[in-house]
């Protein structure tokens, strides 16, 4: 027996985030990072708290990849400040520490019931409606998915008027990562028809918006559409899963602190070629793997087609590495330029053993090999 379940209120379009003066809750902790804080942006938050009549605090001790000391600090603050929710204002980093500081301080002090609200400020990380959360452990230089229904934020508000302000590069990369996490849904062997509608609405989505979103910051249709893809993939991944793609990524943001959406968005040419091992097909071979299919389906959502399957998938790959060449995203380690060559490939065989434990690794099409991953890693450089 197979079960889809969606736990998160989503509150969206116009004048969402005023369902912070509704919300059943009187003592919130805001936890974000000193940027947002420090902007304009904390206050279309702060005003329907002030008029709710809330009471609230700020804690603003967040990072990118969240490392572990930094959560035990936002531990500290919650069970000082005990309240009963807390509003996650950010990207990624900001809900996934929100959720890891909730989960961990109620385990060490279980004094009532929290609510968890999730605002997020980039269209990227779905992280508003799924039960997963990465944090990072630096002095081992590895990032680690915490994977529970608990952490799954009790509501979510998507306001379009919070992510105006974000720059190109960063629509670019936390794009290509909504695109990659409905992708990767839909390929993974834990996929459902209810994940896969999901999943195949978001590619169609960024397939219409997200290079509208990238050219033009104040085209607030797009932005809210890319928002709304970011949310239905998220709850499309939280239900199938990922894959390769995210577990390769993950060991580059924690080694090079490559972002995570621009990781993902690298790599995500090579994933595909090798699920679906089209450079081994033949023209007229007829048995492909199964994922071939399913890449060829979103093929034709994007408007992709050829005369077989496995110049479908190709197309999509092509389609793929445009979209990172029109946003100015490389398409190799070495166009980076802020990683020796040496660095890298010393690496390569500790992030390959560590993409192999990753959880994502688990629900790939095709299984991979260590010789697999490493060969990837090199075809990246």
């Amino acid at each position: 027996m197979k079960s889809f379940q969606i736990k998160t209120r989503v509150n969206f379009g116009d004048q969402a985030l005023d369902r912070l003066a509704e919300v059943p809750y009187k003592r919130i902790l805001i936890v974000t990072d000193p940027f947002i804080a420090e902007s304009k942006m904390m206050e279309l938050v702060l005003d329907p708290l002030r008029r709710g009549n809330k009471e609230f605090e700020i804690f603003s001790d967040v990072v990118p990849d969240p490392p572990i000391g930094k959560i035990s600090v936002g531990v500290k603050k919650m069970l000082e400040y005990r309240p009963d929710a807390i509003v996650a204002v950010g990207g990624g980093s900001a809900i996934d520490s929100s959720k890891s500081i909730r989960e961990f301080a109620l385990r060490v002090d279980h004094y009532g019931e929290v609510g968890l609200i999730a605002i997020p400020t980039t269209s990227g990380t779905g992280s508003e409606v799924t039960s997963f959360a990465v944090v990072t452990d630096p002095a081992e230089q590895r990032k680690y998915p915490l994977v529970s229904w608990d952490l799954t934020p009790d509501e979510a508000i998507l306001d379009a008027e919070l992510v105006k302000s974000v720059p190109p590069s960063v629509t670019a990369d936390t794009g290509m990562d909504v695109f990659t996490h409905a992708l990767e849904a839909c390929v993974s062997i834990n996929r459902n028809d209810f994940s896969t509608a999901l999943a195949e609405k978001a590619i169609e989505i960024c397939g219409v918006f997200l290079l509208r979103a990238y050219l033009d910051g104040n085209d607030t249709h797009a932005r809210q559409k890319m928002h709304s893809a970011s949310c239905l993939a998220g709850l499309a991944f939280n239900v199938a899963s990922l894959g390769l793609n995210h577990g390769m990524a993950h060991q580059l943001g924690a080694t090079f602190h490559i972002p995570h959406g621009r990781a993902n968005a690298m790599l995500l040419p090579h994933i595909i070629e090798f699920n679906s091992d089209i450079n081994k097909h033949s023209k007229s071979r007829t048995e492909y793997l199964p994922a071939v299919k399913r890449y060829s389906t979103v093929a034709q959502i994007l408007g992709l087609s050829s005369y077989n399957k496995i110049m479908t998938v190709r197309s999509l790959v092509n389609w793929v590495q445009f979209m990172l060449k029109e946003m100015d995203i490389p398409l190799s380690i070495s166009q980076m330029g802020t990683i020796t060559e040496k660095e890298y490939f010393d690496a390569i065989d500790k992030m390959a053993e560590a993409a192999l434990e990753d959880s994502c690794t688990a629900t790939n099409p095709r299984v991979p090999t260590k010789e697999d991953v490493i060969k990837i890693y090199k075809d990246l450089w």
